[in-house]
């Protein structure tokens, strides 16, 4: 299984939100940032699962 459908199983979310986070976060943004400014990206995702999914992303 892919880290992808890993983490949208776990996370039980849509695809879009989690490759484009993975994307942010790949880029250098920090999780404060994608929170505040990259919603629409995120799919409203809150900074407490964006923090989760970034720590679980550095874990696979």
């Amino acid at each position: 299984m892919s880290i992808l459908k890993q983490l949208i199983n776990e996370f039980k979310l849509k695809e879009f939100q989690v490759s484009n986070t993975i994307q942010l976060i790949d880029e250098g943004n920090t999780i404060p940032f994608i929170a505040r400014y990259r919603k629409e990206m995120t799919g409203e995702l809150s900074d407490t699962v964006l923090r989760e999914l970034s720590e679980r992303l550095i874990y696979l």
